[in-house]
């Protein structure tokens, strides 16, 4: 099958209808939540009230939310301090070896790890890469940081591709 590596476990229009009785009916113990474009806007320096209510309905159901972010430490920390989360920042993906050693580090089974995101080339790709399972979002604004915009160029005949092929399967339905 054509651009297999790229067929997510789910798909959602955002993180935001993902509801946490979805995570734990998947047994996910560990939420790897992409920052831009996935949370919020790469312009966003602080969370909003609905993120902050979002990650605080995952932690109050038993999920460890975790931001990952291919930005540097600079622009994640701050906004991860804010919601009272770990961070990794300069994940470098779609290379899994960070990810990985995140795992390992909480001694859990890959099993129990998912990572939400908006991005083909990096969020799936990853996801992939680190053998772990993944919902594709949409980009939640409009606007993308200058590096992303060539990521853009390839993921949109790819998620078209399953588009078509059926291969982008609602959250709801899994």
């Amino acid at each position: 099958m054509m651009f297999k590596s790229f067929i997510p476990f789910a798909h959602s229009k955002s993180i935001y209808e993902i509801e946490p009785s979805f995570f734990i009916k998947q047994d996910v113990k560990v939420l790897f939540m992409d920052l831009d474009n996935t949370l919020d806007s790469y312009k966003a320096r602080q969370p909003n009230e609905r993120t902050i209510k979002y990650v605080n309905s995952l932690k109050e159901n038993g999920i460890k939310p975790i931001i990952i972010s291919n930005n540097k430490a600079k622009r994640v920390i701050g906004y991860a301090s804010e919601l009272n989360v770990e961070f990794l920042s300069s994940a470098r993906k779609p290379f899994a070896k960070r990810i990985n050693r995140e795992i390992l580090k909480r001694n859990i089974s890959k099993d129990n790890v998912m990572l939400v995101g908006d991005q083909m080339m990096t969020d799936v790709l990853a996801a992939h890469n680190a053998k772990i399972r993944v919902v594709l979002t949409e980009k939640i604004v409009k606007e993308d940081q200058w590096t992303t915009h060539i990521n853009r160029i390839f993921d949109r005949p790819i998620r078209k591709y399953h588009l078509k092929k059926g291969n982008l399967i609602d959250w709801r339905n899994k």
